[in-house]
């Protein structure tokens, strides 16, 4: 038998049952106990055991990206989750049968087995599990201890927040969230993402891009303009700028989501083509589109690096920020510390326009939504 041997530490929690969760793994070698890799995510309200599940598959998929080959011995404090997983206990729960469906499909099942173990010897999925609960309840993603620190931007730090709040936090940088004009894509509502067709913006994205070009200039409080690589947000951006007398400076991770083989189709021809595809996304941040590179927790991921950089450059200043959909509506739930798959609940129309505040202390505040007052 090849492949590699690994341990699999996994673990969930919920404050409250259901409550705000989060879930924790780490991989390790099995003959050293050398940690390969750590995950962990916070999930927003969900219960225990969905939470436990979680973690199992974020365990699993970290070793199969290893080794898809590799022996794995999963290990966890959930009595449930291994009796499940062993074959012993029925999955009766309805919302745990396609997760449990899901772990099993991750690796051959030959190649995994499940050991109980006391939480007293689960404390690092443990602790990773907390660690992503708090930083879900601080509006921002988890991110490994371990990996070497760039210098952070204040929005990143844990604070009081609302009334609580110091007084003397400065002038907070606020980003204006504009999601570009329409393309021929976009009144078909089909999916278009950064590996497509990279279309430009139709004549009426062009007048939205105008119009938001005007609205911008008029309040006079736009000092900088950050956009995705992007065709339709490039020249949605660059309206604002000609007015503004400013240049457009382009965020590579501010592109929209990769959608793989669903670029260009519409959502029933989604549902028609790739249906397990699409409904195991829209229930998990961490799947991908059908042939895709990156899931919603990937971008949320990039999308983040890209907020912590322009805060960081432009402390205390109002900065444009046109992006897509998927990444605006990150950057929103991020704010709010709202769980993944919220941003499947927002609306977002073409040209809209969207605020967030950054404080210095590690808040942040949603000052606009899905505002289309400059298109009436």
């Amino acid at each position: 038998m090849t492949g590699a041997r690994y341990v699999v530490e996994a673990d969930g929690g919920s404050r409250g049952n259901p409550g705000p969760a989060g879930y924790g793994a780490v991989v390790r070698d099995a003959d050293t106990g050398q940690v390969l890799a750590e995950a962990a995510e916070y999930l927003g309200h969900a219960t225990n055991n969905v939470a436990e599940y979680r973690g199992l598959i974020a365990g699993l998929r970290a070793a199969r990206d290893l080794d898809p080959d590799a022996r794995v011995e999963v290990r966890m404090d959930s009595k449930l989750v291994v009796e499940q997983m062993s074959g012993r206990w029925q999955v009766k729960h309805p919302a745990m049968r396609p997760l449990a469906a899901e772990a099993r499909g991750i690796l051959p099942a030959g190649n995994v087995t499940y050991e109980w173990i006391p939480r007293e010897r689960n404390k690092t999925a443990d602790r990773l599990a907390n660690e992503a609960m708090d930083a879900g309840r601080q509006g921002r993603q988890w991110e490994p201890a371990q990996a070497a620190p760039a210098p952070e931007p204040a929005v990143s730090a844990p604070a009081p927040a609302g009334w609580a709040a110091p007084a003397d936090l400065g002038t907070p940088t606020t980003l204006v969230l504009l999601r570009h004009g329409e393309t021929p894509l976009t009144p078909l509502k089909r999916f278009s993402g950064s590996t497509g067709s990279d279309p430009g913006l139709s004549e009426k994205g062009r007048w939205q891009a105008e119009r938001a070009a005007e609205s911008l200039a008029a309040r006079g409080t736009v000092q900088a303009v950050v956009a995705s690589p992007m065709l339709r947000t490039r020249q949605t951006a660059e309206a604002t700028a000609r007015r503004l007398g400013l240049e457009v400076r382009i965020e590579e991770d501010l592109r929209e989501l990769d959608f793989g083989a669903w670029e260009g189709l519409g959502f029933a021809e989604v549902m028609e083509r790739h249906p397990a595809d699409l409904t195991t996304w829209l229930g998990s941040a961490d799947a991908k589109p059908t042939g895709s590179t990156e899931s919603l927790s990937t971008l949320a991921r990039r999308v983040a690096r890209a907020r912590d950089r322009i805060v960081q450059q432009y402390t205390g200043q109002t900065v444009l920020v046109v992006s897509h959909v998927s990444p605006i509506k990150t950057l929103v739930r991020l704010a709010l510390g709202a769980p993944p798959d919220s941003v499947h609940r927002m609306e977002l129309s073409a040209a809209s326009l969207c605020a967030v505040q950054y404080y210095r202390d590690g808040n942040a505040s949603l000052r606009l939504l899905n505002d289309t007052s400059h298109l009436r």
